[in-house]
């Protein structure tokens, strides 16, 4: 039997970045009859949620796990991107070996690669085989990524100074402060490595965008025109997971409860697999819950004063959280708010007909959850990318509400009383949900035999396998 075509994905260790590369390979085996081997990093060994997540590959997809690194002393930066980038880089060595033995053993045409692991386009290059990053974020967030270059160049001093606000093709102009956190701190290590991984952006074959044109429309039209030396884009999403991948006994709970709330009618509160607040955050926001009268389900994990992103490795909360909510809440909520630890079947919640609203951090991964379920937002940016995305779903797109801080940087539980009163039960919230129903129906139609995003991918698929022959 003739081998099929075979590609390799090198993704970073974190589960947001693992979970749309899972569904891109999952339209890959089922759709293309291509062949897919997962080529791993690790930072320790692979956690438990990494590999049931992992598990959920087809057949047609395997999975090589590379021996674990250590970045322990080797950067002198704090911020995640950089330990993951440098996690990457450190495993150069053995992911040469393994696209090696691939090449000589199957139809290995091409390697795609997380933007973390931009450093591995050489090994591509080395053994004659295409190279692609596939872009975890916003076709914005991409935008900036081919003008960071230039802007290294002709802006002095750091970008959150800049008196004018930043105005990229298709784009939301952005102020400097809102522009992704990795690049705030010139001196940091994460800066060098993001300004490295732009520029590596222009030597390969091409881009795959985890976006769709009904969502972002300009900005991708914007990308898909043709400049010499800029790689071709294929906007192929929204790929999201649709799966539980940790089905605890709370989980179960959880859906139990929404099951017996009315429809639309609970707001899912959650910060993603990485967000974390502060502990007087956390308490305005469970004050703000309860004087906003409305239902809510409430992802709840230990409170850090010194990172937002405190759980960007692990989405165990570090301690019993509930010690941290204010004194006889859960009391005062039971019936109408249910509180769990840690995790919740994100996808399940947000496909529920109980769900009315969602409470994000605006990762990208939850963004494209919640329009493929048209399901309006509150957007609370916490780091990374987030604060631009804030500004796409609350400006540009407009599916989403933004509640304002006060001089403490805290947001007051009656400004979450508030705006979430606002979103579930008041004249924008109807306006959001309608508008989140257009972009859901849009956003099935593009994932579609003759969908946008599925002739991108089979355009794609169309170089690999004449690459093939």
């Amino acid at each position: 039997m003739e081998k099929p075509t075979r590609i390799a994905i090198l993704p970073s260790p974190v589960m947001g970045h693992i979970n749309p590369l899972v569904e891109f390979t999952k339209r890959l085996v089922a759709h293309h009859n291509l062949a897919v081997t997962f080529i791993v990093p690790t930072i320790g060994s692979p956690s438990k949620t990494l590999k049931q997540v992992l598990q959920t590959l087809p057949p047609g997809a395997d999975v090589v796990y590379l021996p674990p690194v250590s970045v322990d002393g080797k950067t002198t930066s704090a911020k995640p991107e950089a330990h993951v980038s440098l996690a990457i880089k450190l495993s150069l060595s053995p992911v040469r070996a393994v696209i090696k033995s691939l090449k000589a053993s199957s139809k290995l045409v091409a390697l795609v690669l997380d933007p973390f692991g931009a450093d591995a386009f050489g090994v591509a290059k080395e053994f004659d085989i295409l190279s692609y990053i596939f872009f975890l974020v916003s076709a914005t967030a991409l935008c900036l990524s081919f003008e960071l270059p230039n802007l290294d160049k002709t802006i002095s001093g750091e970008f959150r100074d800049m008196k004018e606000p930043l105005k990229l093709p298709g784009c939301v102009p952005v102020q400097g402060r809102d522009l992704m956190e990795p690049i705030q701190d010139r001196s940091d290590d994460a800066y060098k490595m993001i300004l490295n991984q732009s520029k590596s952006f222009f030597f390969v074959d091409g881009i795959i965008l985890n976006s769709f044109l009904g969502f972002e429309e300009e900005a991708i039209q914007a990308l898909l025109k043709e400049e010499p030396g800029k790689p071709a884009v294929y906007p192929v999403g929204p790929l999201i997971r649709m799966g539980m991948t940790d089905p605890v006994e709370e989980s179960y709970e959880c859906l139990t409860w929404l099951d017996n709330q009315p429809s639309k009618s609970v707001l899912f509160v959650s910060f993603g697999s990485g967000g974390t607040l502060s502990c007087d955050q956390t308490k305005e926001i469970a004050l703000g819950l309860e004087l906003s009268g409305q239902r809510f389900l409430w992802v709840l994990r230990s409170p850090n004063n010194e990172k937002s992103n405190a759980y960007f490795f692990s989405a165990e909360s570090f301690e019993d959280p509930f010690p941290f909510l204010p004194k006889g809440f859960l009391e005062r909520v039971k019936g109408r708010g249910l509180v769990v630890s840690s995790w919740a079947p994100q996808a399940q919640v947000l496909s529920h007909g109980s769900t009315g609203g969602l409470l994000t951090h605006c990762g990208w991964n939850s963004i494209l959850e919640s329009v493929v379920h048209g399901v309006p937002l509150i957007a609370w940016p916490l780091f990374a990318e987030h604060k631009m995305t804030a500004l796409i779903v609350a400006e540009s797109v407009k599916v989403a509400l933004r509640p304002k801080e006060s001089g403490n940087g805290v947001v007051s539980c009656e400004e979450v009383s508030r705006v979430v009163r606002s979103l579930m039960d008041g004249e924008e919230g109807k306006r959001i949900r309608q508008r989140m129903e257009e972009l859901k129906e849009a956003a099935a139609k593009t994932l579609g035999e003759d969908g946008c995003s599925s002739k991108a991918l089979s355009k794609l698929v169309g170089i690999w396998k004449k690459r093939a022959i």
